[in-house]
C-alpha cells in the first residue's frame, strides 16, 4: 500500500508543477461507500486528482465472484457474498445499478467529490453492458469526448 501512496503522491505533484491532465483509473468496485471512504480519504491527504471509477458491468454471479478473487477486490466480494445467500437473488444477474445510483446521489450532494467519470468492465460481455448501460441513461449521461 505504501508504494501506491507513493505513486499517487507522485503523480498528484507532477500534476500541480506540469499542464498534464492527470487521473486516477480504478479496479472495479460492487459498493459504493468503499469507493466513496476511499475517494474522500485521498483528498484528505491532499490528493485532488480526478477519478474515474471503475464499475463491474451486468453479469452472473458465478463469473464475478471469479473475477473478483482473480483481481483481488476481495473486500467488495461481501456485496455478492451476500446476495449469494439470498436464494431469490442467486440465479439473477447482478446489475450494477445501486451502486451507480449511490455514487449519483453522493456526488450530488458533494459536488466538489472528486469522482469525474465512471468506466465499465463488461464481465458479462460487451454487448450484455452496452445494453445496461442504455438503458439506464449512460448515452446521455456520458457525452462522447475528443480525445
Amino acid at each position: 500500500m505504501k508504494i501506491v501512496s507513493e505513486a499517487l503522491d507522485w503523480k498528484q505533484k507532477f500534476s500541480e508543477r506540469t499542464d498534464a491532465r492527470m487521473a486516477i483509473a480504478m479496479q472495479f468496485a460492487f459498493e459504493a461507500k468503499p469507493i466513496i471512504a476511499w475517494a474522500e480519504g485521498l483528498k484528505a491527504r491532499g490528493i485532488d486528482l480526478p477519478i474515474h471509477i471503475g464499475i463491474a458491468g451486468p453479469a452472473k454471479l458465478q463469473t464475478l465472484i471469479k473475477f473478483a478473487i482473480a483481481c483481488g477486490v476481495g473486500p467488495s466480494l461481501r456485496v455478492l457474498q451476500k446476495r449469494a445467500m439470498d436464494v431469490t437473488k442467486l440465479m439473477l444477474p447482478y446489475e450494477p445499478t445501486d451502486v451507480v445510483a449511490e455514487l449519483a446521489a453522493h456526488k450530488a450532494a458533494n459536488p466538489g467529490f472528486n469522482i469525474e467519470a465512471a468506466h465499465f468492465f463488461p464481465l458479462g460481455g460487451i454487448k450484455t453492458n452496452a445494453e445496461w448501460a442504455m438503458q439506464h441513461g449512460g448515452a446521455a449521461a456520458a457525452p462522447a469526448r475528443a480525445s
